[in-house]
């Protein structure tokens, strides 16, 4: 497995990462068995970067991926979480909350979970609007003080936040969706993750499944409480997104590879300072993503997949308009 810089750290993590949102039932159920399959299935691809977050099943990724580092010996991964998203106990309404206190406490019950005294990387999951991220900042720099984590990053920020935060301390990570699906990364974001050597690591790289060889049908997005509720796959945009799709399922048959493959290589080729986290239940799917990495598409290559998605294709929004509570806009 190839791999790149993690942001200004030094270190080096596998070219592609593994997310863990899918084992807590984000796009339906998942076993613990199924999980620590995964696991070792990404251990197995050379994969060492996971990624997480307290709210992803309300701790219960972070539970599972514990057990696993207790069943089999030790991390084996390098782990990122995140923390920053709250919910209202009498409503049950989301908010955000980036307060010292609320980072700290958060961090400190994501280590016993994953029953671990440090992690590589630590996002705020989505900003608090009215905080200024300097002072989030300065926050994020005092954990990295205390020892408890080794880097830290923000996901779904604008550029703009990206420059205030740098003025403070090192901004080690910005994670973003991003892929052929979604390429607003484009209108800033990635220049400015290059201008400061930080790295953009992208979620969603195959388009939440739009981009694979197996894309959801209207029966699969139903199943979904996310995906039914978001626009790319509500009707009549599932339909035209999976037609658009399957000028790209032919484009990566004419290549030989699986589409997801040429997701991803589509994707790193976009810049050294991009890493996918693509996230998945299936051990053969992931597989297929990470084949990817090898890949060394050409000009003639990088073109076809142009023209069989160029920018803008998508139908519908990637987020209704509840989905987009947090993540900053920037264009």
């Amino acid at each position: 497995m190839r791999k790149r810089r993690l942001g200004q750290t030094g270190q080096e993590i596998s070219a592609i990462g593994l997310g863990a949102m899918n084992i807590s039932g984000f796009y339906g159920s998942a076993t613990e068995a199924e999980a620590f399959a995964l696991f070792d299935r990404a251990r197995e691809l050379g994969i060492d970067h996971l990624d997480t977050s307290d709210v992803y099943g309300n701790g219960h990724s972070e539970t599972v991926i514990g057990r696993y580092f207790a069943a089999r010996g030790g991390p084996g991964f390098r782990i990122a979480t995140k923390a920053g998203i709250r919910s209202d106990p009498d409503t049950g309404a989301r908010y955000f909350d980036n307060s010292r206190a609320h980072l700290t406490g958060s961090l400190d019950a994501s280590l016993k979970r994953l029953g671990v005294e440090q992690v590589e990387l630590f996002y705020v999951h989505r900003r608090e609007a009215d905080r200024p991220i300097e002072e989030v900042t300065e926050t994020l720099a005092e954990l990295k003080a205390a020892g408890k984590i080794k880097a830290f990053g923000f996901s779904e920020i604008a550029p703009a936040s990206l420059d205030r935060a740098m003025k403070i301390h090192p901004v080690a990570a910005v994670q973003s969706e991003y892929s052929l699906a979604t390429r607003a990364p484009e209108l800033g974001l990635v220049t400015a993750c290059a201008r400061h050597g930080t790295s953009l690591v992208a979620f969603s790289p195959v388009g939440r499944a739009l981009l694979t060889d197996t894309p959801p049908d209207l029966a699969r997005a139903e199943a979904s409480a996310f995906l039914k509720s978001n626009p790319r796959f509500q009707e009549p945009n599932l339909t035209a997104n999976l037609a658009a799709t399957d000028r790209f399922r032919d484009a990566a048959a004419r290549i030989g590879a699986p589409s997801a493959a040429v997701a991803i290589a589509w994707l790193l080729r976009q810049g050294e300072a991009i890493i996918p986290i693509p996230g998945t239940r299936n051990p053969r799917h992931l597989a297929e993503a990470a084949a990817g990495v090898d890949m060394e598409l050409g000009a003639d290559e990088m073109a076809l997949i142009e023209q069989a998605l160029p920018c803008g294709w998508a139908h519908g929004d990637r987020y209704s308009e509840a989905q987009w509570k947090g993540p900053e806009r920037y264009c």
